[in-house]
């Protein structure tokens, strides 16, 4: 017997639609006598069905089926126009922040010595900008992507402010004449990154949560609800999420802390070793770059960046979804590495006597030689910042792959992100699906879903005999001769 099939929403490839009593998933090309997936026709079915139709589609391939098809919904253009505005907003502010450092590193900086003249100043400033330009590019490419931009040029922010205060608290202190244009160019660059950082981060990320029908005239009516009798869709999800890291996460999550708190310590100590050689065999050894040695405006720029590391490493330890706390991390952990790249770039330099008190010609008199090493403490710090990145890596490409059993009357899969995972009332073919059409099963950031105030009918076969059943579950849809 034939049965009646309704689809409401078609993307590239798949469409999303219900049956006599059921809502089920279908592929555009292909027979509707066989859905991929079905549901309940309840309104945790419905919410099931389109949670896993948005996994499954693109969200700007989807499109109402029917007649009004081409006609926009009220409320879906504005709410999408208002989030491409502000990330568009907030590519151009980290466009022009990165241009603006990109000028500041060919003046003077500090001193009268520009930042292109100083390798080991150089490589550290060119790392922020590339980090902030892929984060522009990220959220310039619009969708989930945008949450990751913000997220990584964010965590940047924030720790490089630490940075480019204690840069500025060495004329802050010593006299405004230490400061060149590079320095002014520079910070400024810094100032339009950080707040191009702050427009993207309050792009609040979308959830395609669907039009949820009423239980009763979803049951009652052949028919899909008009769109005035149909809540708000696509409501925007929360800037900041976090939750208590549970199981097996616990220990890499302590180990993440710790690791945090120690690098952000070991940033304190002087890294840098001179031992100075005369010909006449005496031998002396000192060390520089301890953060608490330096005038008092370059000690709090120090603290700055301490305080800042250790406080996104707890809180990206706590951030849901778990990847988005990595990539926050990520942003923080940037910064801190090219420190150390910086430090090793310096000892392989030539160390001035003038650091010393040593005209060029009192060191050639006495047969002066400098030798530049790295004292433990850095080393330790490496070890940490190390650690950081392994963990980092954890979170970003193992914490979604834990195997989840799929129990009677669910739908966890082994790989679904546990932000995304909906009950799933029944599946069927499975197999059915064609990899290379899946779209990636990550909710897109920048979309919100439409109203269901549209559709296509036609006649099908309802599901057939080479479906899997749960053996717990009697509520399948039907079958006939």
């Amino acid at each position: 017997m034939l049965d009646k099939v309704t689809i409401a929403y078609r993307g590239a490839t798949y469409e999303i639609g219900r049956g006599r009593d059921y809502f089920g998933i279908w592929t555009v090309a292909g027979s509707r006598s066989q859905p991929l997936e079905w549901w309940p026709e309840t309104q945790e079915g419905w919410s099931a069905a389109w949670t896993r139709f948005a996994l499954l589609e693109a969200p700007d391939a989807i499109t109402p089926a029917g007649r009004d098809a081409t006609r926009p919904v009220a409320g879906f253009v504005p709410a999408i126009g208002a989030r491409r505005g502000l990330a568009a907003l907030a590519v151009l502010l980290l466009g022009v922040g990165v241009a603006l450092g990109i000028a500041g590193l060919f003046p003077d900086y500090l001193g009268g010595t520009s930042l292109a003249a100083q390798p080991d100043n150089l490589v550290a400033h060119v790392i922020y900008l590339a980090t902030w330009t892929a984060g522009a590019v990220l959220i310039a490419l619009g969708g989930s992507r945008v949450r990751i931009g913000a997220l990584l040029a964010t965590g940047l922010s924030i720790v490089t402010f630490g940075l480019f205060v204690a840069d500025a608290g060495t004329p802050i202190a010593g006299g405004s004449h230490l400061a060149g244009a590079g320095l002014v160019l520079s910070f400024a660059g810094w100032l339009f990154c950080a707040a191009g950082s702050a427009v993207a981060f309050l792009v609040r990320p979308g959830r395609m949560t669907g039009p949820v029908p009423a239980t009763d005239t979803l049951l009652a009516t052949d028919t899909l609800l008009a769109t005035d009798t149909l809540p708000a869709a696509g409501a925007s999800g929360r800037l900041i999420t976090l939750g208590w890291p549970r199981g097996a996460a616990l220990g890499p999550a302590i180990l993440l802390v710790l690791a945090g708190l120690g690098a952000a310590a070991a940033f304190a100590p002087a890294w840098d070793s001179f031992t100075l050689h005369t010909a006449a065999g005496q031998t002396q050894t000192f060390t520089a770059g301890n953060a608490f040695a330096d005038p008092w405006p370059v000690i709090v720029g120090n603290v700055i960046v301490m305080v800042s590391l250790a406080a996104i490493v707890i809180v990206a330890a706590l951030w849901r979804p778990v990847r988005h706390g990595a990539v926050l991390l990520a942003g923080a952990i940037i910064p801190m590495a090219a420190q150390a790249i910086s430090a090793l770039v310096q000892v392989g330099q030539a160390t001035s006597p003038t650091q010393f008190g040593f005209t060029p010609a009192q060191a050639s008199q006495l047969g002066l030689t400098i030798s530049a090493g790295l004292t433990p403490a850095f080393w330790i710090y490496c070890v940490f910042v190390v650690v950081l990145v392994v963990s980092c890596a954890w979170m970003l490409f193992t914490s979604h792959e834990a195997s989840v059993p799929v129990g009677a009357g669910t739908g966890l899969r082994s790989g679904d992100d546990a932000d995304t995972q909906v009950p799933m009332w029944h599946v069927a073919r499975a197999e059915a699906y064609d990899p290379a059409g899946t779209r990636s099963p990550a909710l897109d950031d920048d979309t919100d879903s439409d109203e269901f105030d549209s559709y296509e009918e036609f006649k099908s076969d309802n599901p057939a005999d080479n479906t899997v059943t749960p053996e717990s579950r009697t509520d399948e849809p039907d079958r006939r001769d």
